[in-house]
C-alpha cells in the first residue's frame, strides 16, 4: 500500500525543499523533520513491548517499541539525512547500508557496497528521499527480501507516479510511506516538479 502524507505542515516542508534558496544545512533539516513525521506515521500501529528501565523512582516497566528489531537501512548517499533522523528518533535501532550504481549500458544495479546486519525476523525501514524510476528501490528490496525480514517498510520524500507504480506492482506487500506524488516523469527521468538530486543538495556536491 502507499500511504502519502496530507497535512499543511508536511505539504509546507516539501516546498521548503523544492526552493534553491534553502542551502545543505536547511535542506538536511526539512528531510529530517519530514522524516520524522512519516516514521511516525509508518509506526503508529506498531505492537509494544515491555521494557523494564531504571527511574528517578527506582525500576520501572513500560511500553516501548521493540527498537532492537528495527533495521534502519538506506541506500548511499542521498538517504542518509533520512537514515541519522530515524535512528535519532529510535537510538537503539541497528543501522545498514547498501550502495548501488546503475550500468550505463545494461541499466541495471549494481551493488558495490553491502554492510547489512541480520535481517531474519527483523522489521526493515528502507529509507531514500526519491523514487523516481522505482528500479532502485525494487532492487534494495529485491536484496533485502533475500535476507528474510519480517517485514519491510519505505520511508520516502518525493516520489513519481511511475516509479511507485513499478514498486507497488512488483513488491505488492511493501507498505510505502511518502511525503508528497509529483506530477510525473520528464523524458530524462527527472521527477517534475521535483526537488533537483537530493543527494547534491545535501552535500553540496552541485
Amino acid at each position: 500500500m502507499i500511504y502519502e502524507l496530507t497535512n499543511p505542515l508536511t505539504k509546507t516542508l516539501i516546498t521548503h525543499l523544492r526552493d534553491q534558496k534553502s542551502d545543505a544545512v536547511r535542506f538536511r533539516h526539512i528531510v529530517a523533520e519530514l522524516t520524522k513525521q512519516l516514521l511516525y506515521e509508518a509506526l503508529k500501529n506498531a505492537s509494544l513491548v515491555k521494557k523494564e528501565i531504571l527511574t528517578w523512582r527506582g525500576k520501572g516497566s513500560f511500553e516501548s517499541i521493540d527498537e532492537e528489531n528495527i533495521i534502519v537501512t538506506t541506500v548511499l548517499r542521498a538517504g542518509l539525512p533520512m537514515l541519522e533522523s530515524a535512528m535519532n528518533t529510535l537510538p537503539n535501532a541497528v543501522g545498514g547500508f547498501l550502495a548501488m550504481k546503475r550500468d550505463e549500458v545494461t541499466h541495471k544495479s549494481v551493488l558495490y557496497y553491502d554492510r547489512l546486519p541480520e535481517c531474519k525476523g527483523k522489521t526493515i525501514i528502507l529509507v531514500d528521499p526519491m523514487v523516481a524510476t522505482g528500479g532502485s528501490m525494487v532492487d534494495a528490496i529485491e536484496l533485502i527480501k533475500n535476507r528474510e525480514p519480517l517485514k519491510i517498510v519505505t520511508l520516502n520524500i518525493i516520489g513519481s507516479p511511475e516509479g511507485l507504480s513499478v514498486v507497488s506492482s512488483k513488491y505488492p506487500d511493501i507498505d510505502i510511506y511518502i511525503a508528497q506524488i509529483d506530477e510525473k516523469l520528464n523524458d530524462d527521468k527527472f521527477i517534475i516538479p521535483g526537488l533537483g538530486d537530493a543527494g547534491d543538495r545535501a552535500y553540496n556536491t552541485l
